[in-house]
């Protein structure tokens, strides 16, 4: 139990880690703070709450890992290599393809509210 306990503290460390250092994760963290509030106004449903929900954890998800493969990337790699790039370029694309669907599934939510 303490071995499970104790995995807790290392995900805390990794969220830590990535707010502290990635300004994009800082950046999508105040957009989902600012999306949950503007949720909260507009009184969404349940179902788009659904949504909202799946878009933000999707961002995240996709903002640590691409976090997480940069690092590992600058491990192995600590010079300039185009294949260490496109690695880079490709987790990052990651999170861009993400973001634009969680930018969709708002647009879709919110814009019939404020019409």
């Amino acid at each position: 139990m303490k071995k499970f306990l104790k995995s807790f503290i290392y995900s805390f460390n990794g969220l830590s880690y990535a707010f502290r250092t990635q300004l994009s994760f800082r950046v999508h963290c105040l957009a989902a703070v600012l999306v949950v509030l503007l949720g909260l106004y507009f009184k969404l449903n349940s179902y788009e709450w659904l949504w909202i929900a799946i878009a933000i954890a999707v961002v995240v998800i996709l903002e640590l890992v691409n976090t997480a493969i940069e690092i590992l990337v600058d491990l192995v790699s600590p010079e300039q290599n185009p294949k260490a790039g496109a690695i880079k370029d490709v987790a990052s694309a990651a999170v861009l393809i993400g973001g634009l669907m969680a930018l969709v599934i708002g647009l879709i939510i919110f814009v019939p509210k404020l019409i």
